[in-house]
Order: C-alpha cells, then sequence, then structure tokens
C-alpha cells in the first residue's frame, strides 16, 4: 500500500481524535506522467485531517481547481490554491470532492490529474478501544489459560494497596505456573 502512516491525533469540530495519515500521491511513483491516478485514488481511503504529499520533479506543480467541471477540462484559469515547490503537503481538512490538476501545458490532459473524495472520520488502528474506565482487560489470543483451581483476583483500589496487589499477584501468577508445569 502506498500510505505512510504517521498517526497524529487531532481535533475537529466536535469529533474525537482522528487518526491522520501521510498519503504519498502516486505511491513510489510520485506525482508525474504515465500514472493512472484514478485507479490509484479508487484504492486508497482519504480522512478529514490526513495528508497528501505530492512528490515531483521541477517541471510540475500542483493546482487545486474549483469544480469538477475545471478538473475534466483541465481548466487552470482559476484555482483554488496552487502548490510548489516539491515536496507539497496539502492538509485534507474538510469532507466532500477535492480537484487537484498539473497546470504544465498538456500533462492534465494526458491524465495528470487526481479527484479524491474525504470522507467525515476515521476509525483508529485496530479498532476501537475499550470504553474508559473498563475494568475487564481486552480478550488476547497470546494469553495463557488461568490454571484450573485458580481464579483472577479482583483490581486494586488504588495507593499502596495497588502496589502490593500487583505485587502478590504476580508471586501467585509465577506459582501457579511453577506447579501447572511440575505437574
Amino acid at each position: 500500500m502506498d500510505v505512510e502512516f504517521q498517526p497524529r491525533a487531532k481535533r475537529y469540530g466536535k469529533e474525537m481524535a482522528v487518526f491522520a495519515k501521510d498519503i504519498t500521491v502516486g505511491g513510489n511513483s510520485g506525482w508525474t506522467t504515465s500514472f493512472d491516478y484514478s485507479s490509484w485514488a479508487s484504492s486508497q481511503t482519504f480522512n478529514v485531517g490526513d495528508n497528501l504529499v505530492f512528490n515531483y520533479g521541477f517541471t510540475h506543480s500542483v493546482y487545486e481547481v474549483r469544480s469538477k467541471s475545471d478538473y475534466d477540462s483541465c481548466n487552470t484559469g482559476n484555482p483554488n490554491a496552487t502548490h510548489s515547490p516539491s515536496p507539497s503537503t496539502i492538509p485534507l481538512n474538510a469532507a466532500g470532492s477535492r480537484y487537484f490538476i498539473c497546470p504544465t501545458s498538456n500533462h492534465c490532459s494526458q491524465g495528470m490529474k487526481l479527484a479524491v473524495n474525504v470522507l467525515a472520520g476515521s476509525t483508529t488502528p485496530g479498532g476501537s478501544p475499550p470504553p474508559f474506565g473498563s475494568t475487564s482487560p481486552p480478550n488476547s489470543p497470546n494469553s495463557p489459560p488461568t490454571p484450573p483451581g485458580f481464579s483472577a483476583p479482583p483490581p486494586p483500589s488504588g495507593g499502596a494497596a495497588s502496589i502490593f496487589g500487583g505485587m502478590s499477584n504476580l508471586i501467585v501468577g509465577s506459582l501457579a505456573t511453577l506447579f501447572v508445569f511440575m505437574g
């Protein structure tokens, strides 16, 4: 996949933190002629908070155009924004369609253009965390089963009790493991 994942917590409006990522346009090919940006974009997910990173040579730049009509016709006459030199990092700070073209003569008409649909939000990597204050640990396929005849003690209440409670849990767990292996 052509995404460099660098989680950064951000806050947008009333949304909670979103994990943003830098998405290198065109992957290793970058922003250049002779690349199918339409197919590439359809294989990506763009979320509010992500950044598009355009890497290109000195003969190129990036124009963000105002409409699909300007995008389709490669109209460079009234862009929303122009970006150069490389690399150009463009934050995706609102949901909706965004359109980018190369203004160099004939490059856009030869396919050097990108349309993206930015989604309103994303989930955290690996799914949702457990609710705050939850006392049950997450299920883990690598956790050893509890030996027969033993049960997990309740969580300590805090302060010195939690230090000693944690230490006694360690001792009981070590002894239980030792008894299981010694038979």
